[in-house]
C-alpha cells in the first residue's frame, strides 16, 4: 500500500474530522473513499484536452459519405 503526506488548511482538516467522528472510519480511509469517488466520477484531464481539438474539416461530409456506397461485405448466416 503506497503512502502519501498531504497537507491540509485549518478548515479542511476540521470538515475531515467532524465526518470522521462517530463512524468506524480512520481518516486515511476516508480521505482514499472521497479521492476515489471524484476519481472516478471526472473525466482525466488528458482526455478533457481532447475537447475542441477536432475541426469541422476533419471530418468528411456524411451527404458525400451517402452518394457514393461502397459494396456491404459478404456476411455469415446465423
Amino acid at each position: 500500500m503506497g503512502q502519501i503526506t498531504i497537507y491540509l488548511d485549518d478548515d479542511t482538516e476540521r470538515l475531515v474530522k467532524r465526518h470522521v467522528k462517530g463512524s468506524k472510519e480512520s481518516v486515511s480511509k476516508w480521505i482514499a473513499e472521497a479521492v476515489r469517488r471524484r476519481a472516478l466520477a471526472e473525466w482525466p484531464a488528458d482526455l478533457l484536452a481532447l475537447f475542441g481539438s477536432w475541426k469541422d474539416d476533419d471530418f468528411p461530409d456524411p451527404a458525400e459519405l451517402r452518394s457514393n456506397p461502397a459494396a456491404d461485405a459478404l456476411r455469415e448466416e446465423l
